[in-house]
């Protein structure tokens, strides 16, 4: 599943895929999941089920990635759109004119 193309994959695959991620993260700063769920302001259950890719909600994994300092991670999703530079030129129409 790895070496499989994030687009390529089912939902399924692609909530395992993000809870492999979210337990590799929590192992690699040696935390426990009830250290985690407390840091976080969830139960353990929920950690485990994040971490199973039971479909955690976005606030969920918002909280374990600021958590383990990862926020970083949702960088390319949030960052705001880019205009186009004749989008530019039209939005400046009108503005330019004193």
């Amino acid at each position: 599943m790895a070496d499989k193309h994030v687009t390529g994959m089912t939902d399924r695959e692609i909530l395992a895929l993000l809870g492999a991620r979210l337990r590799a993260l929590r192992k690699a700063r040696k935390l426990k999941a009830g250290e985690v769920a407390e840091l976080a302001g969830l139960n353990r259950g929920t950690v485990h089920r994040a971490e199973k890719g039971d479909n955690p909600t976005l606030l969920t994994v918002v909280r374990l990635l600021r958590v383990y300092g990862e926020l970083a991670r949702l960088e390319d999703f949030l960052a705001p759109p880019e205009i186009s530079p004749m989008d530019w030129v039209r939005s400046r129409k009108g503005h330019d004119r004193g």
